[in-house]
């Protein structure tokens, strides 16, 4: 069985859409973003664009939806998807529960609240080498509500991403070096992603999303925020709406993959974090980059891989 999983903000990089092969359907994707969108969305991908959360988000979806048609066209069907982050949009557009023409005004408008809702003071950094519970018990020690700081995104049993102001995140850094992290540092992103701070933009996604026709999926989508495979429609428009307000649970969604027979993971661009993860978490498993090959050499390798489980 064949899992596709999108990558969220921070896989980014300068190129990145320019990078991407040629293909008839990456093309017809790119032209109907420029569509939509109205405009050049080629300036979305420069290195001095992707400081700008919205331009991060929409060149993310951009270039997962127009892979994944690529692969499509060349007779991949895929039975599982996950995204972590705003990774999960381009989830439930590859299952056909929600459409690219309501998935980029949606992300362009998840993207421009993040933005607006903390400008400065907050963010997100990264601790390796703990686990949730230790550094949950580092959190309520030290969070506080002059300066908060919350589990954001657990990508691994020992690696942990938090979110929150810089007085808080600093303090729980410095603790967690002393525990015995392997690994405590900033990560370059303004937004307190994936924590309460951002309820007021999950509620007016929530809003915006309730107008949005969503579709009964033609795979199974895995959530982010219960880390749970869905078939409802509405259930993947609450996971899409509100996600931005809790913490991403990556490694139990990638594990419920795998559980549901999951033995092939592609990951769409840009990078290779989400491969890295299901590799050492699933030795057993394939897990492979879509950037890592051309794409008919990928296409022969899903291809073979479904001949050969089928024995």
């Amino acid at each position: 069985m064949l899992a596709f999983l999108f990558p969220g903000q921070g896989a980014q990089v300068p190129g990145m859409l320019h990078q991407m092969p040629d293909h008839c359907k990456i093309t017809a994707t790119f032209e109907e973003a420029r569509q939509v969108l109205g405009q050049d969305i080629f300036k979305l991908d420069t290195e001095q664009a992707l400081s700008s959360t919205v331009a991060v988000q929409l060149a993310l979806l951009i270039s997962a939806v127009a892979s994944t048609r690529a692969l499509q066209a060349e007779g991949i069907k895929f039975d599982l998807v996950a995204g972590l982050s705003v990774g999960a949009f381009a989830a439930a557009v590859a299952a056909e529960a929600l459409t690219f023409k309501d998935a980029l005004p949606l992300v362009k408008l998840r993207a421009e609240l993040m933005e607006k809702a903390y400008p400065c003071g907050y963010g997100l950094s990264v601790v390796v080498g703990l686990n949730e519970q230790q550094l949950s018990k580092i959190l309520s020690e030290i969070s506080k509500p002059e300066a908060p700081v919350f589990l954001a995104n657990l990508n691994a049993p020992t690696q942990i991403v938090i979110a929150g102001s810089d007085a808080g995140m600093n303090a729980v850094l410095d603790r967690a070096k002393i525990e015995g992290a392997r690994t405590a540092k900033r990560l370059e992103v303004s937004v307190p992603s994936h924590c309460a701070l951002l309820k007021p933009v999950a509620d007016e996604l929530t809003r915006w999303m309730s107008k949005i026709e969503m579709k009964t999926p033609n795979a199974t989508y895995v959530s982010n925020r219960r880390a749970r495979a869905l078939r409802d429609p509405e259930g993947i428009r609450e996971d899409l709406a509100t996600n931005i307000q809790y913490a991403v649970r990556w490694h139990d969604a990638v594990t419920v993959a795998y559980e549901r027979g999951i033995r092939l993971f592609i990951e769409l661009p840009p990078g290779r974090t989400l491969t890295d993860l299901v590799t050492a978490a699933f030795p057993d498993a394939r897990s492979v980059a879509f950037e890592q090959m051309r794409i008919d050499s990928l296409v022969k390798l899903i291809k073979r891989f479904a001949a050969s489980t089928e024995l």
